[in-house]
């Protein structure tokens, strides 16, 4: 069973043993359409974790609290988006990591694209100090950008029943490189008035599944390697 860190005591870490190795689910409070719920981003990172953490003897894994409030200043202009901006999530980041300097290392499993310079800031202030951290990203190859047919594959996937698939309607899909200026200036409604960039209306449960276990597996060697 996986073990998660909100479920230990601080004596469990008493025992003369192996430190663990912790893993924090990083996500956001953003829109995600009108089919997807807002912390779509927070459980996919947390079934990734979930998935690291299996395939370790329990213990020597340990997943922390989603990070599920980060840095969504570009969906800012959707209801229901809560976001802390780059500048306060890279602190956020660096003050936890450092607060780990009991466990062996922290590997940060992000779900949420719009984090990418605050995590890689935190990163480098991070290494600089000699703390072990492992920043991994998702990589799917010809995926759409947001609310597409993989995020919403995924989904299906994890938590069927949030997803409303009744009401999942096609967004802007012209490639995210085309759209990139735009959206950094003007947001996400600027090229997407639904929030949506992609075709969710091909979604399929299958096909999140196919994608969290290539995911998955993309994780565990990622991390093997790092951590040895």
């Amino acid at each position: 069973m996986t073990r998660y860190l909100g479920h230990t005591t601080w004596t469990d870490f008493n025992a003369p043993r192996r430190r663990p190795l912790l893993v924090v689910p990083v996500g956001s409070c953003e829109q995600h359409g009108p089919h997807l719920p807002l912390d779509t981003d927070t459980r996919i990172a947390k079934a990734l974790a979930k998935s690291l953490a299996d395939k370790y003897d329990a213990g020597d894994v340990l997943v922390t609290p989603a990070l599920g409030i980060s840095a969504s200043g570009e969906h800012q202009s959707f209801l229901g988006t809560l976001s802390l901006g780059t500048a306060v999530f890279e602190q956020v980041l660096i003050e936890l990591v450092r607060s780990a300097d009991w466990s062996a290392g922290v590997v940060l499993v992000n779900g949420h694209g719009g984090n990418r310079e605050a995590v890689r800031n935190a990163v480098r202030v991070l290494e600089s100090e000699q703390r072990r951290v492992f920043a991994w990203w998702p990589k799917v190859d010809g995926s759409d950008a947001h609310a597409g047919a993989t995020e919403t594959s995924m989904m299906l996937a994890i938590s069927p029943e949030l997803v409303r698939m009744d009401v999942a309607e096609r967004g802007n899909t012209e490639p995210l490189r085309d759209l990139l200026d735009e959206m950094a200036e003007h947001g996400v409604h600027a090229v997407s008035p639904n929030g949506v960039l992609g075709d969710p209306t091909r979604a399929t449960a299958s096909h999140g599944r196919t994608i969290l276990t290539r995911l998955s597996i993309d994780l565990v060697a990622a991390v093997d390697e790092w951590w040895e």
